[in-house]
């Protein structure tokens, strides 16, 4: 298969919608992570979504929209919490889990009577739904369980010659994929966090919410991921890599010495510390230093853990995935 490369224009973004009408699967930019696109509501065209990334069957997708009225095709719920979220942050970061409706498939929801919906903000990614007509399943343009994409170049060098088309645009201003809240209950429940933090939902919608256990405990072998990035191996690279916790100055002088330590076996070591305070930076830079230090041939990647708070939070959930939990505390 040869994959067309589209201008982020009207008229690339034209070819590219009609991509999507026939079926066929785009890349495309959001604020979040570049995201592989295909008809949310035709199933052949999800299923070669999986195929493409190699992504489990049960790791349900996210459905992108381009307007709040677009809701109203998935679900025929309508909440006050939901109003609030949908007010304060969208277009944006954000997906909300909602009851489906039937023309939703099973394989966009990975067999669930729940399903995603985001409506992003980026403006390629807005006019490329409206000009498909259809809502727009699309998890991350990466292949399953690499580090997700915030570039066209991530994108071209996992799935070069597996989709038909990526719409070319800048780097992704937020860095980590959107906040998923449960709102199906009385009390939402963020599935996976993001650059939305609780505190933010909280104070929007005047009353706690709530974070799933799994965030905390990690999955169990039984466990049946309600969003995506809750069970399987994310955000990998090819590189081993550690995660050091402590005092800062004890955090750096340890790094440094495993650094140290692991060149002097004739290792080439990756390192990036991340600096408190500095969290929503930390957000946008993860994925691309992971991938370029895959790029650039490392053996070992060390960096610097985030206070588990706020985005600190969010990130440190990424990174610990990265690491396969990896965690050194000095």
């Amino acid at each position: 298969m040869k994959t067309l490369l589209f201008e982020d224009n009207d008229e690339g973004i034209a070819k590219a919608a009609e991509i999507l009408k026939k079926g066929g699967l785009v890349a495309f930019p959001t604020e979040t992570v570049y995201g592989l696109g295909a008809d949310a509501l035709r199933a052949p065209a999800v299923a070669a979504v999986y195929a493409a990334k190699g992504r489990p069957s049960d790791n349900p997708m996210i459905v992108h929209i381009a307007d709040p009225a677009d809701l109203a095709g998935l679900t025929e719920d309508m909440t006050g919490d939901m109003e609030k979220l949908m007010a304060a942050f969208w277009p944006g970061p954000m997906t909300m889990i909602v009851r489906r409706k039937p023309v939703v498939p099973d394989v966009t929801t990975g067999g669930l009577d729940t399903v995603g919906v985001r409506l992003p903000s980026n403006e390629v990614a807005r006019k490329l739904i409206r000009a498909a007509g259809c809502p727009v399943a699309a998890p991350s343009a990466n292949l399953s369980g690499r580090p997700s994409p915030t570039s066209a170049e991530h994108v071209i060098a996992d799935l070069d010659g597996r989709i038909d088309g990526i719409i070319v645009s800048g780097s992704c201003d937020v860095g980590i994929e959107s906040t998923v809240v449960d709102v199906t209950g009385d009390t939402p429940e963020i599935l996976r966090p993001g650059i939305i933090t609780p505190e933010d939902m909280e104070k929007v919608l005047g009353k706690p919410v709530k974070l799933d256990p799994a965030l905390f405990s990690g999955p169990g072998e039984d466990f049946r991921p309600r969003a995506p990035g809750m069970k399987y191996k994310h955000y990998a690279p090819k590189a081993e890599m550690q995660i050091f916790e402590g005092e800062p100055e004890a955090v750096r002088k340890a790094v440094i010495a495993e650094k140290e330590r692991l060149e002097a076996e004739g290792r080439k070591v990756a390192v990036r510390i991340f600096e408190e305070g500095a969290e929503r930076n930390a957000a946008h830079e993860l994925f691309a230093f992971l991938r370029q230090a895959d790029e650039d041939g490392a053996d070992n990647i060390l960096v610097s853990a985030l206070p588990e708070k706020g985005v600190g939070f969010s990130v440190m959930n990424r990174m610990l995935k990265s690491a396969g939990y990896n965690i050194k505390k000095v």
